[in-house]
This record gives structure tokens, sequence and C-alpha cells, in this order.
């Protein structure tokens, strides 16, 4: 931005610097969360001594409660007896654990440029940078699996010159790198080869976690790539502004991790997916610092390729990535919820497919969840009394005799808006016209807001359900709104056809979810749960199984390998049936080209054997 205007003819004026350094936050561990279960140490589900479920800690609005009906329905829908005793997890000792491969060069120019705090060669802080939350990491990890390669230690620098210097002691001394943000992945992109020979390096960016700045004027900041989501939110609250990119994982999960996994948040109709929101990357890479040059930051450019985008979704191949400069927006003025109820799938569907044509109408979130997950979300409701039960007992009568709706059909849609108050009211005034011309009836503020908090308190059941010997996951897919019913109900029946011939016991738990609109299509995500007792690493084979039957129904059926989850080593053996010949080929080229010594070998790494 230009100073004063008082300089002569073609004087380069002063620049005015618009751009403010917040309080940095303390570089250490916080300690709060778990290390191989998602989630804050202080929060889990449990058995209580009455047989009921129940969640810990004080974190989440249905924190501290029970849920009486949640087990006996699941037990219906499952079609079998849900045990009440909790199997024990069955974690690797010290002793377990792979002797480290050590490289005696590499740790002693590594220590040049390190202090010791910075370097760990501890079993257990090895173990845990080798996994993120994928459902095998976690049986893996949990209940007595295999692991053969793990890191042979973790580092943590604390700044973009320190990842260089990491990276430099790597290309000289012989090791390999495998970046670390939050370990959030469901993609198993941590895993590490067993036939890998060289000293594994986990970097783990967690101490590069601040804020460097803000500029309010032209909306930017930039921010380490080590900094997590529920801090951004938080310090950037401080300064009157939001990113607003808010994924499911947005608690734990790193911005760095965000744009090497090419994510997208629940209010992405309002801020944009990730790739939208970042304007400039720096990546410590083998041959350098990977950024532009300067400090301006443009809204568009037209510079021949835009090489930036090859570090989106490169899962951590093309090196570490250190910091970027995001758009930033004023906290909205207004933020209301709504729920709507639907009598049928289709019926929501249609509604969703309407409103995505809308425009700026949209809400800055809507989702749209089957039977089978609505139901859930009701008995994952702590009992009412008194004058709430009988409240509750007479729009339950409404719903089901006065407008009809069947229990066994109906669907819910949950709404989050942001904006400006002429915003949200049109955009609530446009929801209710759509609504009522698709049958649908508003259900209330308060359920809209409990559906979207209870995608937080919601992500730590698939680590208890493995206690009773359930085993559970959600995947998703992107498609065209012509592809979407079809898609649903195709992996549905698929799943029930290869479940029965497995031999599994009961039913399987499957759901489906539209939980992102676009112009032209949707995302889906669909959760998958079985029975298979105390048997768990038998049991997750037969899970991939099921798992990689829907993905292949979804890929028949013209969805896509991920809307925002990744490929990791989870999904790369589908890749072919995406990217032609010639594609793969120069992904491969463009990955030796830049890393040929292979001091990254995650991500595009192994293309030519896929």
């Amino acid at each position: 931005m230009a100073g004063s205007a008082t300089g002569e003819p073609g004087e380069k004026l002063p620049k005015q610097d618009t751009r403010v350094v917040p309080k940095g936050r303390p570089v250490r561990d916080d300690g709060e969360e778990n290390a191989h279960t998602w989630g804050f140490s202080d929060t889990r589900y449990q058995i209580s001594k009455d047989g009921h479920l129940e969640i810990s800690g004080t974190r989440y609005s249905t924190s501290g409660s029970k849920f009486p009906a949640l087990l006996p329905w699941m037990e219906n829908i499952m079609q079998m007896k849900v045990p009440r005793e909790q199997l024990q997890p069955r974690r690797p000792t010290e002793a377990d654990l792979p002797s480290p491969i050590r490289n005696e060069e590499f740790l002693l120019t590594i220590g040049k440029h390190l202090d010791q705090s910075q370097i760990s060669e501890d079993p257990l802080v090895r173990l845990r940078h080798c996994h993120g939350h994928s459902l095998e990491d976690m049986c893996q990890v949990n209940y007595g699996g295999s692991i053969h390669r793990i890191p042979d230690l973790v580092l943590y620098p604390e700044s973009t010159e320190q990842a260089l210097a990491i990276v430099q002691c790597a290309r000289d001394k012989g090791g390999c790198i495998l970046p670390f943000g939050g370990g959030t992945n469901v993609s198993q992109a941590l895993a590490c080869s067993e036939t890998e020979q060289r000293t594994i390096a986990a970097v783990s960016t967690k101490r590069m976690n601040r804020i460097l700045w803000v500029d309010k004027e032209n909306n930017l900041a930039c921010i380490e790539a080590g900094a997590v989501g529920r801090h951004i939110t938080a310090d950037l609250a401080a300064c009157g502004m939001t990113l607003g990119h808010e994924p499911d994982s947005v608690e734990f999960s790193t911005l760095g991790g965000w744009i090497a996994t090419k994510a997208s948040g629940m209010k992405k109709n309002r801020y944009g997916n990730i790739e939208d929101i970042v304007l400039d990357i720096e990546v410590a890479t083998p041959d350098g610092l990977f950024k532009h040059v300067g400090t301006d930051i443009w809204p568009r450019q037209s510079t021949r390729m835009d090489i930036r985008h090859l570090v989106f979704g490169s899962e951590g191949a093309m090196g570490i990535i250190t910091s970027a400069v995001v758009k930033v927006f004023p906290l909205p003025e207004v933020r209301k919820y709504g729920s709507i109820l639907f009598p049928s799938f289709e019926a929501g569907y249609q509604f969703m497919n309407d409103l995505s044509r809308t425009g700026d109408m949209l809400p800055a979130s809507v989702r749209l969840v089957d039977n089978t997950q609505f139901q859930f979300s009701m008995a994952l409701k702590p009992p009412t009394t008194g004058i709430r039960a009988l409240k509750s007992r007479i729009e339950k009568a409404y719903v089901t005799r006065i407008r009809k709706f069947d229990p066994q059909q109906m669907v819910a849609c949950t709404l989050l808006f942001e904006g400006s108050s002429r915003q949200v009211g049109t955009q609530q005034a446009t929801v209710s016209r759509l609504l009522k011309k698709h049958g649908g009836m508003k259900a209330g503020s308060a359920n809209g807001e409990r559906g979207y908090d209870m995608t937080f308190a919601i992500a730590y059941i698939r680590d208890f359900a493995m206690t009773l010997g359930i085993l559970a996951e959600s995947f998703e897919t992107s498609c065209a709104w012509s592809d979407a019913p079809e898609i649903c109900q195709r992996v549905k029946e698929r799943i029930f056809e290869e479940h029965s011939a497995s031999g599994l016991p009961g039913k399987p738990f499957v759901s489906s979810r539209i939980s992102q609109v676009y112009h032209t299509g949707v995302c889906i995500y669909f959760y998958l749960a079985i029975f298979v007792g105390d048997d768990i690493k038998g049991g997750t084979e037969k899970f991939s199984s099921l798992e990689g039957a829907a993905r292949d129904e979804i890929l028949l059926n013209g969805g896509s390998l991920s809307h925002h989850h990744g490929v990791g080593m989870l999904r790369r053996k589908y890749l072919p049936r995406l990217l032609s010949a010639t594609a793969l080929g120069q992904l491969h080229r463009i990955k030796v080209a830049q890393d040929p010594d292979g001091l990254f070998p995650g991500g595009l790494s192994g293309l030519e054997h896929v």
C-alpha cells in the first residue's frame, strides 16, 4: 500500500506496513491430547456402572451425559447383542518396538542446528509418529498388531531455517524425512516402509505454531504450518478475524496438514476450501526454500504454471511445509443454526440440489443425513424429564401423526448461517421457501446447533466401539448431482451383500451423509461398522475388504477416490483407475526431478509401482 503521495514523478513511494504481529503462542506441548486414540485425554466414552454409555469431560455440550438408548438401538440395527465388557488395549511396550537405525553422522550434524530438547529417540515418541488415525492404524497400535518399522528419531524444528537445515542434513548424510503435523490423517500416510534402511527422521512441526502476522486491511495472515486449528481459530478471533476453515478434525489438525491433504472445511460455502484460502506457501525442499520472491501477496496472478499447486495434496512428498499466507475474514456479525426434517432422503436431496443453485444464498454449511444416521443421532441423546420430556413427546406426535412422517424414512438437514444480518436473513428466507417446496418442516435452531456440536463429540465413538469388538470407520467421495442417489444406494447394497457372504455375525451398520454441496455435485460421507468380537486383527482384514468393496462400487458409479481425506498408502492402488499411465508417469517424473534422492519417501513416491 502506498504511503504519502508527495513524491516526484517516477519516484518509488514508501510502503506503509499494515501487518501486526500478535502475541506469540508458547512453543510447547500442552499435553491435552491422547497419544494413540482420538481426542483430548480428559474425554472418552465408556460403559457406566449401570450398563449405559456415558461420555466424560466438560468440553462438549453432551460431556458428563449418559445415553441409555444408544446401545440397545445399535443391537437392533446390527441384530446382535453388544457386549458391555470392554476389551483392554494391548499397546506395544518399548521392548516390542524395532530398534532404531542410527546414522551417527546424521545425528552429529543435526546436533549443530537443533538443541537436545528438539531431538527425541524415545521409543514411545517414535511410536506416536508412525501412525495417523485410520482404523488400520488404531488397530495396529492398540490391539497387538505387528509394527515392523517406525521413525528412528523425531525432530522438532522451531523455524524455517531449522527445517531447511534438517533437509540438507538428510541429503548430505543419507537420511530420509517423514513430515508430521497433527497426526490426524486417515489414509496411512505416515506408514514407514519396512524395507527402508536409511535413518527415518519424523519432523514434527508442532513447535512452529505461531501466527507470524495479521494484515486486517488486506485480509491476510501468515501462519506457521504446525499451528493447530483450534489455536488458529482462537488467536485470529483475538484479532477480530477468522480463517473460516473448519474440517471435522479442526481441534487437532494443522495448517500444514490441511495443505498436504488438500482439505475441505464444513464452512467452505462461505470461506472456500483450503486451495481457495491459501495464497502463498513456504516449503523446505531438497533444493532449498520453495517460495515466491519478495513480500507482496497478490489476490491472483498469471505467471505461467502455478507450481504452488504441486504442494496441495502432496502428502509429505514435496518437502516440509513451514508456513503459508492465507486469506482471513472479519468475524461474522451473525451466526445462526437451523434444522429441517424431510419425509424421505429423496425429498432432502432435491432440496439440497435446489439450494445449490441459489449462489450467494447458500448457508455457510448445509448437511443432509439419511434415516439411519438420523436415528443414530436420536439415540445419542441424553434422556429428558419433566417439561422437556413432555415437549419432546408432543413434537414427535406432531411429526409422525399430523405430518405423517415415517420414522423409518424421515431424514434431517442441519444448517449453519454466518455473515451480516442481511445476508443471514436472506439465506434463511431462501431456505424457508425451498423447504416448503420439498415438503420439509423446520426442526429448530437448537437441533441444528446440536448437530454441529456432535461433529466433535461423536469422533470419539469409533475408538470406544473398538473396545466392544465393533470396528467402525468413515470414508468419503465426491460425485455429480445426478450420481449421488445411486451411489448412496448401491454402496449400501454392496456392503450388505459382501457382509452376508463374509460369515460375519449380525448385520453391518451403514449410513450416508451429504456433507458438502457444489454447483456441479456433492461430497458424500459413508459410515460403516461391523462386529468382530475380540479378534480385532482378523476383523480389521475383513473390514478392509468390505471398505474396499464399497470403494470399488463408488468408483464404478462415478464417484471420486477422495474428496478431502487424500490417498496415502490406503488408497494408492486405485490411482490407475482414475489417472492415465501418462498422467501417473508425469507425476512420478516431477517427484524424481524434485527429490532425486528420495528424501521424502511418502506421497508421490513409488508411483512407478502402482
